[in-house]
Parts: structure tokens; C-alpha cells; sequence
């Protein structure tokens, strides 16, 4: 006799087909039933949060710089009210890295809780759009109903107010996104002076806005069935440790309809009624008694359908649960694996050296470089001169008055070629062109090191190390 896991395992035939495609090949729209329970209760309570983080953070600042702003196109960066530029690229390929490795993490031990809970698709279209049209068209039933009806006055009416209310939000999000590329001052500028003066920001934000309308009024799940590769990702990632909304089959097998005062386990049949409440909440339509699939986000609708129905059969809840393989075949407990321990031991190096490097940060980036073509030059009591170019970014909040002096050798002296400009605001640079002159006897070669110190207020704020060409001896 064919034992539960192998009854389970013969129903294959959902691999044949995806559920957002009809027979005839043709886009088959979803119509999930809203959701309720704990899990959405606490995913909704997470999406307040996140959605207060995102339209808020343009306009809280830190230090006078935004809270949040990636100003791709002048190439500066805040983060928690740090400004980072152009010279800190490094910080954003580690960071980048670093994110990469967490996602990579958190899917070995967790699945896609990140698609779930805290993605920005998800939480747009399940917490924003979605409720709208619950709120409108109502729920699944009520849905289906208004998309067979013929275009009458009802439905005419409620998908012009629906898509309104879309284009609407999809206009703030794209306006908040203008907002975190250009700051909230310069979005309020564009505002103020009207879109013929910002032809251009002003097009592209109709463009984004159209693209955001698109996405979750039409395209919506398809995103993540087609174009997320995350879903794909997981597929290599995932292994029979990893923490997944799972359906317990030893427990569910063999699904029957329900029958008042059945003795299920006497008749052989598991806790599944078959009822189908689980995929009529899907909001990407797949089965989750078929197992882990590429469509499913790990939202925990599914979840909450099924432990409302079992608490209507009188069955205990987690049919469909956080769980992973093991667990639901052999009653394993969650265990550190050595890959999950690799990455770990890989993430911690990661952000260690991320933090590091972001705590020693220099408040100004300077260089100094020898003009080309220049060899030294000697001056009256035995003192050689080497001239140099300099420039210096200041990577602070504040404007700075710089000053430039030679650490080592100490006899070291600077002159400046001309006036320099050593006042150097936010983000800009202070640059020019000066003589560095040494006593010939403190020189060790044609070839001597010296330390240049940029100093503001007296305080040393960087350090630069040059060669000085000098006579041989």
C-alpha cells in the first residue's frame, strides 16, 4: 500500500498548468477572498510601519540632511542623515553585497518571509490596492459577480472611482519616490514653480506613475510570478531545513469532505475537508497542499483560511503552517546547518567590516597629486620645492575652512601658488596648486615620503602620503 507522502506526492497534474493562465492560454485574472486572522493581522500592523517609513522619510532630516535620499543623477547619498558621495563607492558596492548575502540568508532559513511581510510589491498591492478594491467592488464573490456582469451603470461606475483612487496612489508613491531621488526641496521647488519649469522630472514622473497604475491595477501578481527572479532564487536556496509556508500532508492526507460526528481518523481520512478556503485567498491562485512552488510569496493567507477552518471542525490549527521539511516528515526540530552557519560566519565578516569602515570614514576626501611635467626646484639655503595639485571634497553636513600643513617631515613648509580656495561647502570641492618645500637634508633620495595633514579648526581630518623628488646625493 502506497504510503501518505507517495499518495500526496501523485498529484502532480498542477505542474501542468499556472493558475493566472486559462486553458485557452489567456491571462486568468485573480479574485482572492480577504483574508483575516492572526498572520494578516500582524502583516497589516508591519505594513503600517513600512508605509509610514516610506512616505515619512523624505521629509524627516537628520543633521539638516533627508533621513533617506538617493540622488542617483548628482551621485549623493543619505542615509540616517549621513551624506555619502561619489568617493564612498566602495561603501555601496560592500553594501550591496552585504544585502545580497542577508537576502541569501534569510531565504535558506526562512524561505521568502521577505516577499511575504516586507517587500514593497506585496505590501502595495495586498495592504494598499487590494483593500481599496475590497472596499469598492467587495470581496471574492461579490468580485466575480461584477467582472460577468455586462457594462451597466454599476460597473461602469465602480471601476471609474477604483482606477481613479489607483492612479491617484500610484501618483504619491511615484511623487515619494521623486522625493527619495531628489529631495523633498527640490521636488517642493518643482511643485511650486510648476511642470513646464521641470519638463523633464515632470514627465518622468507621469511615466512612473503610469508604471506604478500598471502594475498593481493590471499587472499585479505577475510581478511576482514573471519578473521577480526571487522566486527562482529560492528554488537553488531552499532545502529540506528551510522555514516555508508548508501544508502538513501526514496530517492532512487523504482529503475528504466533511461530515458532522465523522470519525475522520477511524475512517482513514485526514484533517483536510477539501474545502479549497486555502486557494480561494491565494492572491498568486496556486494550491499550497501541492508543496513549495515558485508562485507562492509566503503571505500566510493560506494560513489563516485553514486554521479558521479547523477551528470550525474542531481540529487543532496548523494544518498549513510555518514548517519545513523535515519537521513535517520526520518531526525534526529547526537545526543550524553548515551552509547556514557558512553564510552567517559570511554576513557577520560583512557587516564588521561594513561598520568599520563607515565609523572611519573621513570627514574630507583630499588628494594631492605632483603636476606633470614638473620636476623639483632648488632654492636659496638648500631647499628643494616640489609643486603639487590638491583637491578636497568635504563629505560633512557643514561647510568647512580648511587648512593644509606637511606632518612629516616636520621642517616640511607649504606655499600656495596664487590664492587658493580652501572653503569648501557641502559636498563640493576646495582645490588649487602649492609648493611643498624641505630642507635638502631631510630628503633620502630622489625619492623621499611625505605626509600631508588636511586640518579644519585645528582638528586633522585626513592624511595624505605623497613621493617628493629631490637630487641624488
Amino acid at each position: 500500500m502506497s504510503s501518505i507522502k507517495e499518495l500526496y506526492q501523485d498529484h502532480e497534474s498542477f505542474r501542468d498548468s499556472i493558475g493566472t493562465i486559462n486553458e485557452d492560454g489567456k491571462r486568468n485574472f485573480l479574485y482572492p477572498k480577504k483574508p483575516k486572522g492572526d498572520f494578516t493581522k500582524y502583516r497589516t500592523y508591519v505594513s503600517w510601519v513600512l508605509l509610514a517609513i516610506l512616505f515619512a522619510g523624505p521629509h524627516i532630516k537628520i543633521g539638516g540632511q533627508p533621513f533617506l535620499m538617493f540622488n542617483v543623477l548628482e551621485r549623493k547619498f543619505s542615509i540616517l542623515g549621513q551624506v555619502f558621495w561619489p568617493q564612498d563607492f566602495h561603501l555601496l558596492v560592500l553594501a550591496l553585497i552585504t544585502g545580497v548575502v542577508f537576502v541569501i540568508l534569510f531565504t535558506v532559513v526562512f524561505g521568502r518571509i521577505f516577499c511575504g511581510w516586507i517587500c514593497p510589491q506585496t505590501i502595495f498591492l495586498e495592504q494598499v490596492f487590494r483593500k481599496i478594491e475590497y472596499w469598492i467592488d467587495g470581496d471574492r464573490n461579490q468580485q466575480l459577480r461584477l467582472a460577468r456582469m455586462p457594462w451597466n451603470a454599476e460597473k461602469i461606475g465602480k471601476r471609474a472611482l477604483k482606477h481613479t483612487i489607483f492612479f491617484t496612489v500610484s501618483f504619491a508613491i511615484a511623487n515619494t519616490f521623486l522625493m527619495y531621488l531628489v529631495g523633498n526641496d527640490k521636488w517642493w521647488a518643482m511643485v511650486t514653480d510648476g511642470p513646464l519649469a521641470h519638463l523633464g522630472n515632470f514627465v518622468a514622473l507621469v511615466i512612473f506613475t503610469g508604471i506604478f497604475f500598471f502594475v498593481f491595477a493590471w499587472f499585479r501578481e505577475q510581478a511576482c510570478i514573471v519578473v521577480c527572479p526571487y522566486g527562482r532564487l529560492q528554488g537553488v536556496l531552499l532545502d529540506r531545513n528551510s522555514v516555508v509556508v508548508a501544508y502538513d500532508y501526514k496530517r492532512g492526507e487523504t482529503r475528504s469532505k466533511f461530515k458532522k460526528s465523522e470519525d475522520r481518523a477511524a475512517a482513514g481520512k485526514g484533517d483536510c475537508i477539501d474545502c479549497f478556503q486555502c486557494v480561494d485567498v491565494c492572491p498568486t491562485g496556486i494550491d499550497i497542499r501541492n508543496g513549495t512552488q515558485l508562485e507562492c510569496v509566503n503571505c500566510t493567507a493560506c494560513i489563516d483560511a485553514c486554521d479558521e477552518v479547523m477551528v470550525k471542525t474542531n481540529k487543532p490549527k496548523g494544518l498549513i503552517r510555518y514548517a519545513s521539511e523535515n519537521q513535517i516528515a520526520d518531526g525534526q526540530k529547526p537545526s543550524w546547518t553548515p551552509r547556514t552557519i557558512a553564510y552567517t560566519a559570511v554576513l557577520t565578516v560583512l557587516l564588521g567590516v561594513m561598520t568599520l569602515l563607515i565609523f572611519s570614514r573621513s570627514e574630507v576626501e583630499a588628494m594631492v597629486l605632483r603636476v606633470p611635467g614638473q620636476t623639483y626646484q632648488k632654492l636659496d639655503n638648500d631647499i628643494v620645492a616640489n609643486l603639487f595639485n590638491f583637491k578636497m571634497v568635504n563629505k560633512t553636513n557643514n561647510e568647512m575652512d580648511l587648512e593644509i600643513r606637511v606632518i612629516s617631515p616636520s621642517s616640511g613648509e607649504v606655499e600656495f601658488a596664487g590664492t587658493p580656495d580652501l572653503h569648501a561647502k557641502v559636498g563640493e570641492f576646495a582645490q588649487g596648486t602649492m609648493f611643498v618645500k624641505l630642507p635638502k637634508s631631510e630628503l633620502t633620495g630622489s625619492k623621499t615620503r611625505v605626509t600631508i595633514g588636511v586640518y579644519s579648526d585645528g582638528r586633522l581630518v585626513e592624511k595624505m602620503k605623497t613621493n617628493f623628488m629631490g637630487p641624488l646625493k
